[in-house]
């Protein structure tokens, strides 16, 4: 095939069609300027022969070059009287398909590929055969070989170039498909209309109905990185990150995409529902009207936002004046209504739980909280109680990590405050106290290691002077007054620390050893039983727990000489050993049991955790496959079965209870 009969690569094979006279005339239609340097020039539509797919399409010129006898890329039209407003564009025959060849270029009276000049019309040549018809006009763009004059060259002749600038073929990714000639050798962004771009977008959508929130982000970012500036890939990848709980990473997608587009509706109603959810109201009222292009705003939104903007006040109010139950009650009707990612309310519910001794639960709203500070925009920072919000929150948390035990911690938020905010006189003082407080637990520690415990004691005051209502620093006061025999100043502090903290373990078995110093046995008990709970497999507390038992039952009176610690599920196979071991002083508990039995399979390690946490009571195993006599004389037919004894008397009898009744009247009967 010679140079000017070779077909541009963009041509797909599936053009070679047989088109009438009629469809071949030019589209009337002037196409849009998509910002492109490419020609827009779009696929014919129409025509029952038109077997083309959206991943082929014709060759197209720069718009920056303007050729003899055209318009300027985008601003195509047809001559007088030649064209049709539905009428297909002219389609260049390659060499060898068995349609007619039509060519752009030459009036009236054009050229042949012959040499030859025909009057009113052009012959097109082909190898299966010729035909005559309208010459197309010069001013509409060829889809084929292009030639600058009009003309299609003779076999063999190289076709002269009007330029000295390179041609590049686009790689099939560029906005008119494979074959896209682009002046200057460069390649430029994606048509989102690409048959690639679709289908990302396509597979994306159905992923995220099927909430695959995951592989829906992973084919939009594929969309993004396709067609950067298109403001609906951005708002449906904002989409996917919403439901994988990425709150700001959604939140700035879905800005950059008002960004792009400032009248897409749907990217500011997903922004506007964003901005609720973080507790803005004013950007989420201002993107809700945007969203509905002068039209009033849905009502139910607008409740919701006034919910929201209602409880928030309220909350704040609260803060305020020191009602830290109306604030909490407030934080939470908040998040109800919405804003369930708003780092502001978050703070503000952490501090209420805080001054309400609610630490646990304070450290808890905090963790949730640093997975959602990144959310509030760093351009338009929000003021409350006259400092930064991120100033206020690192606040909150400063006080919360100090109450913890966590001083270097709480140090480092303090001063990371002070930086978000350097002029606040509030935050200025925080950080000061802050820092007094860990100096003194500092020293206090130094002085308890070397032994000076009242100096110790001294210094540990010294930091309750700056945060009376800390409680590490009064359980540490305490283990001072302990080291010097005064066990009633030890149990003073250790109840100002769990009055704090009430779950605080080194204060429980602080106090509980004071207590027992103290001979105050039912104290102590009560005590290791909530230790009990905490930390049940510690043993240090199950064997205080005994001792305090022990001690319990003495000064009862009960007899206590065959108590021990630490024993085992004790097996019993004939009727007197059975009858001796339940009139023994004190409480047995009966476990009648086969070997097998899934239920008792079940509760069998349960049982042996309950002989270590209530060493006070002897347990018994009873295997009815084994020890008929024993089984027939307590009439027990189904397993398991529990019985408690106390001095010899039973006094409760359990049908495969569950585990929590089993443990309840265990410790019932035990104390």
């Amino acid at each position: 095939m010679s140079h000017d009969q070779r077909p541009v690569s963009g041509l797909s094979s599936r053009l070679d069609i047989a088109l009438s006279l009629e469809e071949n005339k030019p589209d009337t239609k002037t196409f849009p300027d998509l910002g492109s340097p490419v020609s827009p020039l779009r696929s014919r539509t129409g025509g029952p022969a038109n077997t083309s797919s959206s991943s082929s399409s014709s060759g197209s010129f720069s718009a920056n070059r303007t050729l003899p006898g055209t318009r300027k890329s985008g601003e195509l039209s047809s001559g007088s009287g030649e064209s049709s407003p539905t009428g297909p564009r002219p389609v260049h025959r390659r060499s060898g398909s068995t349609g007619p060849l039509i060519y752009s270029g030459g009036s009236s009276s054009g050229h042949n590929s012959s040499g030859h000049t025909s009057g009113g019309a052009s012959s097109g040549v082909g190898t299966g055969g010729s035909s005559t018809a309208s010459s197309p006009m010069t001013n509409v763009l060829p889809a084929g070989n292009i030639c600058p004059s009009g003309k299609i060259g003779r076999p063999g002749a190289v076709p002269p170039r009007t330029s000295t600038r390179s041609d590049v073929l686009g790689t099939g990714t560029g906005n008119y498909g494979h074959g896209s000639i682009m002046w200057g050798g460069s390649v430029h962004a994606t048509n989102p209309n690409s048959s690639n771009f679709q289908e990302a977008t396509k597979r994306g959508n159905e992923y995220y109905k099927r909430g695959l929130f995951l592989d829906a982000l992973r084919l939009y970012d594929k969309a993004v990185s396709m067609s950067p500036d298109n403001a609906s890939c951005r708002s449906n990848r904002a989409a996917a990150l919403i439901g994988l709980g990425r709150i700001g990473e959604a939140l700035r997608e879905c800005e950059e995409a008002v960004r792009l587009d400032p009248t897409n509706g749907k990217a500011h109603h997903r922004l506007a529902g964003l901005n609720l959810r973080i507790g803005l109201v004013d950007n989420a009222r201002k993107h809700f009207s945007l969203a509905a292009h002068g039209q009033p705003p849905d009502q139910t939104e607008m409740r919701k936002l006034q919910d929201i903007e209602g409880h928030s006040a309220k909350c704040i109010d609260a803060r305020r004046i020191g009602d830290w139950k109306s604030t909490l009650r407030e934080a939470d009707a908040t998040v109800s209504a919405g804003a369930d990612s708003s780092p502001l309310i978050f703070a503000l519910r952490a501090e209420a739980l805080l001054k309400l001794h609610k630490l646990v639960e304070a450290d808890s709203t905090l963790s949730g909280l640093a997975k959602l500070e990144s959310s509030v925009p760093a351009s338009s920072p929000v003021k409350v109680f006259g400092m930064i919000s991120s100033s206020y929150i690192q606040i909150v948390r400063a006080q919360v990590d100090m109450a913890l035990g966590r001083f270097d911690t709480a140090v480092a938020a303090a001063e990371k405050a002070k930086q978000l905010d350097p002029t606040n006189t509030e935050v200025t003082s925080l950080l000061n106290k802050v820092r007094l407080v860990a100096q003194a637990r500092l020293h206090g520690n130094e002085l308890f290691k070397s032994g000076s415990f009242a100096d110790a004691c001294t210094a540990y005051g010294e930091g309750l002077k700056h945060e009376p209502f800390n409680p590490v620093l009064y359980c540490n006061r305490a283990a001072c007054w302990s080291k010097m025999g005064r066990w009633e100043k030890s149990v003073e502090d250790c109840n100002e620390a769990l009055r704090i903290q009430p779950n605080y373990t080194k204060a429980l078995l602080r106090r509980a050893n004071s207590n027992a110093k103290l001979e105050r046995w039912t104290d102590c008990v009560r005590d290791y039983e909530v230790l009990r709970k905490e930390l049940p497999g510690d043993k240090e507390v199950a064997e205080g727990l005994f001792h305090a038992q022990v001690a319990l039952k003495m000064s009862r009176g009960e007899e206590v000489s065959n108590l021990k610690f630490g024993g085992e599920v004790e097996a019993v196979s004939t009727l007197e050993q059975f009858q001796v071991a339940i009139s023994l002083p004190g409480v047995s508990v009966v476990y009648f049991m086969a070997p097998g039995n899934a239920h008792c399979n079940q509760i069998t390690p349960f049982v042996d955790v309950l002989c270590t946490r209530y060493p006070s009571a002897n347990f018994l195993k009873v295997n009815v496959n084994e020890s008929h006599a024993v089984a027939r004389a307590e009439n027990v037919r189904i397993v398991p079965t529990f019985k408690i004894y106390k001095n010899g008397t039973r006094v409760k009898e359990m049908i495969c209870p569950s585990q929590q009744i089993l443990e309840y009247s265990v410790r019932h009967y035990s104390l």
